[in-house]
């Protein structure tokens, strides 16, 4: 799929391909003035190796996901990744409702990380961040649990919930990087575009 708008680095004529489907990495790069070129979700395995830690797996699965995007000439390759920790515990999109409860069940009056690395290839370099917040979710009942499955928001969200989503009702705080949780870190990602030659409010490398 191809962005109705192209958007052109002024000075080097890049174009940025998004490595992912996601419409909510999507609007985060509006944010800060960047449409994609185009939309190139890869086709990986995205399951954790045996004992592997949260950092280590989002880290990997990022990195994973920009190699697997063929890219021509003058083409910026953007992929992240994001995941919900619980101490070791990776917390990935759940593959139904009844692991989403669990889910909620197992986050509800407690703190977890939520881990999103980033990555940037542009030729044969690649650059990449992670970030962690931390996040606290309230005691929730079953009726709040029940009524939120209900809404559907918990599909395909790391965790089975969206802190942009009805769900934010759940959080009474966090600390760290809100655009990491929603799953894509706006200063860092800026950043690693910058340092791959794409102009990201007219600054340069």
């Amino acid at each position: 799929m191809t962005a109705d708008r192209t958007v052109l680095s002024p000075d080097q004529g890049l174009r940025l391909i998004l490595g992912s489907a996601s419409p909510r990495r999507r609007e985060l790069l509006a944010q800060i003035g960047i449409t994609p070129f185009a939309i190139r979700p890869p086709d990986i395995d995205e399951t954790p190796h045996k004992a592997e830690l949260p950092r280590d797996y989002v880290r990997r699965i990022a990195r994973e996901k920009v190699q697997a995007i063929p890219s021509a000439d003058g083409e910026v390759v953007l992929c992240a990744d994001t995941t919900v920790a619980l101490g070791r515990r990776i917390m990935g999109k759940p593959d139904d409702a009844a692991q989403a409860a669990t889910f909620l069940h197992l986050l509800s009056g407690r703190r977890h990380k939520v881990i999103t690395a980033v990555t940037v290839k542009h030729g044969d370099r690649i650059w990449e961040r992670d970030v962690q917040t931390t996040v606290m979710v309230k005691q929730l009942g079953n009726p709040e649990i029940n009524a939120y499955l209900a809404s559907g928001d918990w599909q395909g969200k790391a965790g089975g919930y969206a802190i942009q989503g009805p769900a934010g009702a759940f959080i009474p705080w966090i600390n760290g990087s809100f655009t990491a949780v929603v799953g894509l870190p706006l200063t860092e990602t800026a950043g690693l575009l910058i340092a791959a030659g794409y102009p990201v409010y007219g600054a340069t490398p």
